[in-house]
């Protein structure tokens, strides 16, 4: 009799499943079907047009022996290691502050999301002017004779990609502190109840109690942060445009000029085929603990 009510179980939540039907469809083609013909046209000699005729892994042998793009995974290792390091730090202790109970909560993660809302179009743009030695905070220090007057980081090519960690944290660290935040109010008031019975340090506490607790948050949040570094692209072009040479390239900015700029389909085909293998490489760790923390 068991057996006989198995093929209702199809027919349960029918609504549901006929209305997920046409968000079913568009990530199979746009998002598979997209992931796929990028794959197979990233071993073919396609130039402004796709082309039929593969010429196997010259194009990806022809990437990793560009200095071009040799400068942008360096880049964006530098850039992402730093962002990662500091949006986690500054995240954090910004969310430990915040879970202090302070008066006009609302009002200050208003303050440090706000940024986040903004486009990194318009982040750049802002921040251009704010480095720039004859209009911004350079300029402002020269004026009044304090260190750093008429620097101009975007212009040095040792400096530039600290500018651009500088903007990315000003708009990116506020969803930090909100993920972070959320996952210490997650935390049971009891286990603080008893860290201060037992005369723990508040910073011991955080750090061998309450962090190891908020693995999930670290995850998801890094997991966020790292497929954003790996696709940053506007942020690049508004402030620095890959300068000065190739101090500041990026590979999403390398796929799109050999993509729309040099017409040539397949080599940027093959740089976003690397990117998304890299996307992977944190999506699938983060895939696999939260399916393991499922079934445990």
């Amino acid at each position: 009799m068991a057996h006989a009510h198995r093929p209702f179980r199809l027919f349960r939540n029918l609504n549901a499943k006929i209305a997920a039907i046409p968000m079913i469809l568009t990530v199979i083609v746009v998002f598979v079907g997209c992931t796929v013909w990028t794959v197979i046209y990233s071993f073919t000699d396609s130039k402004l047009l796709p082309s039929q005729n593969f010429i196997g892994l010259a194009q990806y042998q022809r990437l990793f022996t560009t200095d071009r793009w040799d400068a942008s995974i360096s880049n964006l290792a530098i850039y992402g290691v730093l962002s990662l390091i500091f949006a986690f730090v500054v995240g954090f202790i910004l969310a430990v502050l915040i879970d202090q109970k302070i008066r006009f909560e609302n009002t200050f993660r208003t303050i440090f999301l706000y940024p986040f809302a903004l486009s990194f179009i318009v982040t750049g743009i802002v921040w251009q002017w704010i480095l720039d030695p004859a209009l911004g905070v350079p300029k402002l220090l020269q004026d009044w004779g304090l260190p750093g007057g008429g620097v101009s980081l975007l212009g040095n090519q040792q400096t530039v990609l600290i500018a651009l960690v500088i903007a990315g944290l000003w708009q990116g660290t506020g969803l930090v502190m909100i993920l972070m935040l959320a996952g210490l109010r997650g935390i049971d008031g009891e286990i603080w109840k008893a860290a201060r019975i037992d005369g723990i340090p508040a910073w011991r506490t955080y750090i061998f109690i309450v962090i190891p607790m908020m693995r999930g948050v670290f995850v998801t949040t890094l997991v966020i942060v790292a497929s954003g570094i790996v696709r940053v692209y506007d942020l690049v072009v508004a402030m620095t445009k890959g300068g000065p040479g190739f101090a500041s390239e990026m590979p999403a900015k390398y796929v799109f000029d050999f993509m729309f700029q040099r017409s040539n389909l397949g080599q940027a085909l093959a740089a976003s085929t690397v990117m998304l293998v890299t996307v992977f490489i944190f999506l699938v760790p983060w895939a696999l603990i939260e399916f393991r923390q499922k079934r445990s």
